[in-house]
């Protein structure tokens, strides 16, 4: 037998045995047709690593969405790639994120807009909700995404796809399955996981986090979650809306704590009025089985209280995917809280190395680590100089309604020196907020004071996540608040809400003197 086929066996073999696990792996759960037809493309059971031959342009360890772009957008620009996973191509967004959870999200509002029905003259009675079926759909449509971060899509693409678990051997070397891979350039995508937090009794109670919870196949009947954040507020509003009796528990004053007050007000009240019950100010000092019951245990004001439910989800903790690379072996500082440290450029301290995505990035969106791997693409192949810290990176909250923001904060601009003029537009203001039944929220906007330069906006709206776009936009491309304001936008629309702004920033300009020449004007002129 050749050394060649040898290497084809062992990796054959490897990858076999990494597949059965699956079987086992809880975010493979139930290891029914839809996820066996995941597991499939993303983590084929009979794939073959290539044997490598010369040295590449870049080796991307991790095929997440920063590692997936990176490798694809290098790819097509006449480069020799390798791309390294361990797991599931595809990452957190496809396999234990975005997509499940979107498709959750998407049923329970379906739920609750059939029971919502009455206000509009539509009589639904007997809303029930078939869990099993909820999660089957979850299954089916993340299995018909999957070709799309598949590891024959990839090799199609002209990248060499290694499954297996990559390792610097040296500073121009990474070693996966037993091959050894040169490369000029490496970049290390390898994303983040869900923290285990040092909370007495967890792993007593095995509390889910985002890799578990998609396995659910029956509604627990009580849910508490841990953490007011988006993830934690996404799925208690879920769960509450497909039947749950969800208890949320926050240290903050209120949910959603980075955003504004008044925002995160309406998304707190709107979960409220769909069954979430929240305990804020706490702090969770441990857990403990009684019988099939799980008990969390919480202070406040130092006295400690109870809550009693049947699962527990934690939605908050991140842990940078750092360990068994050999990172020490080539010089790549990183902590293992924060993740590898780069520059501006997300160059690490080895030069030949950078990194990009959650693992490098306090930004831990799948639309941030798409646009940080377009540049890393260019500043590792091409010397470019591109700097993370010049995107402008949006980020939406998927509750209903959802909140959505970009830029700066009022609290976040007086920090930085910056005066600003606020605008705010009520949805109750808008025809199309109101024939729909969902006047609850506004769209707001800070611009340098005395101009009209965006410098941050907030959108709280059943679609926000869509309409800070046209924010997001503008500060991109320095366009102001009156460039919108003069932008014809459809009728009716919840969009008219942002063109609304722009009116009020342009009737400011209406000075006293202005009005007063306009005045003499048109007195002259009859």
């Amino acid at each position: 037998m050749t050394r060649e086929s040898m290497l084809k066996k062992e990796s054959l073999v490897s990858n076999e045995t990494m597949y059965a696990a699956h079987h086992d792996s809880p975010e493979l759960q139930p290891f029914d047709q839809y996820n066996q037809k995941l597991a499939e493309n993303v983590h084929p059971p009979q794939w073959v690593n290539p044997t490598p031959s010369g040295r590449y342009n870049l080796v991307v360890i991790g095929a997440g969405t920063a590692g997936l772009v990176t490798a694809a957008g290098a790819a097509g620009l006449g480069a020799k790639v390798a791309l390294i996973e361990r797991n599931l191509m595809g990452g957190d967004c496809l396999n234990v994120g975005c997509v499940p959870s979107k498709a959750i999200i998407s049923a329970a509002r379906v739920a609750a807009t059939a029971r919502g029905g009455d206000e509009f003259g539509i009589h639904v009675d007997n809303v029930t909700v078939d869990f099993g079926k909820v999660m089957e759909r979850m299954r089916r449509l993340r299995a018909d995404i999957s070709p799309h971060d598949s590891a024959a899509r990839f090799r199609d693409l002209g990248i060499d796809v290694f499954i297996g678990s990559g390792k610097f051997t040296s500073s121009d070397t990474v070693s996966v399955a037993g091959r050894d891979l040169k490369f000029k350039r490496a970049v290390i995508a390898t994303g983040a996981r869900a923290a285990k937090l040092s909370i007495p009794g967890w792993d007593e109670i095995q509390p889910l986090t985002n890799e578990t919870i998609f396995s659910l196949t029956e509604l627990p009947k009580r849910l508490t979650v841990i953490g007011g954040g988006p993830i934690g507020c996404e799925l208690a509003q879920s769960f509450a809306r497909f039947g749950s009796e969800v208890t949320q528990i926050e240290k903050a004053t209120h949910i959603l704590a980075r955003e504004d007050s008044d925002a995160a007000a309406i998304v707190q009240s709107s979960m409220a009025r769909d069954g979430v019950k929240f305990v804020l100010n706490a702090n969770v000092t441990g857990f403990f089985q009684r019988g099939d019951e799980k008990v969390t245990v919480y202070e406040i004001e130092g006295i400690e209280h109870e809550v009693i439910s049947d699962e527990v989800l934690i939605g908050i903790g991140r842990t940078p995917n750092v360990d068994g690379m050999g990172l020490e072996t080539v010089g790549v500082q990183y902590d293992a809280r924060q993740g590898v440290q780069v520059n501006d450029r997300l160059q690490t301290s080895n030069p030949r190395i950078w990194a990009t995505g959650d693992v490098a990035s306090r930004f831990k969106f799948t639309h941030a680590a798409d646009f940080l791997a377009r540049l890393t693409i260019g500043n590792t192949l091409f010397m470019g100089r591109s700097k993370a810290s010049s995107l402008v990176i949006p980020w939406s909250t998927y509750t209903s309604p959802e909140l959505a923001h970009v830029g700066l904060l009022p609290d976040q601009a007086a920090q930085r020196g910056i005066k600003i003029d606020t605008y705010t537009q009520p949805l109750s203001g808008v025809d199309r907020a109101i024939l729909e039944g969902r006047t609850e929220g506004f769209a707001r906007v800070h611009v340098k004071k005395g101009t009209d330069k965006i410098v941050g906006a907030t959108v709280v709206a059943e679609n926000a996540g869509d309409l800070i776009s046209e924010f997001t936009m503008a500060m991109t491309h320095g366009l102001g608040l009156k460039k919108i304001g003069s932008t014809i936008h459809p009728y009716p629309t919840q969009a008219e809400s942002i063109r609304k702004l722009g009116d009020q920033y342009n009737k400011t300009r209406l000075t006293p003197f202005v009005a007063k020449l306009f005045n003499n004007w048109l007195r002259w002129t009859r």
